[in-house]
């Protein structure tokens, strides 16, 4: 099946898609675009009204993936922590088991295989 996973990746407004053939191929994709922007970029606090939005705060880049069942993904925040999740309408963040980071959550998660 071509194309049978897709990667979305936002940021500030701009939407890219990619599409992927195999699970690993999208989770080694999605894990490298997240870890370049999550060492790279960071966004100041917003102010909003009478409230002002911390940098951990705000989603500075979402990489969802999804395809075959699977729905889920990486919020790289304002202050470059990652946070990963599953769900597409209603997500759920993901706990990470001893000695594992977010990406590796992900793919435990998803059932990919490890990197």
């Amino acid at each position: 099946m071509a194309g049978g996973f897709t990667l979305r990746l936002r940021r500030e407004g701009v939407t890219v898609k990619r599409r992927f053939d195999d699970l690993r191929a999208a989770l080694d994709t999605l894990e490298d675009e997240a870890r370049a922007f999550a060492a790279t970029e960071r966004r100041p606090a917003r102010r909003s009204l009478s409230r002002t939005y911390d940098p951990v705060a705000l989603v500075a880049l979402r990489a969802e993936l999804s395809g075959r069942g699977a729905h889920g993904g990486i919020d790289v925040r304002g202050d470059g922590s990652v946070e990963a999740f599953t769900g597409r309408f209603r997500r759920s963040l993901l706990d990470r088991a001893a000695g594992e980071d977010a990406y590796a959550a992900l793919r435990r998660a998803l059932g990919g295989p490890p990197r």
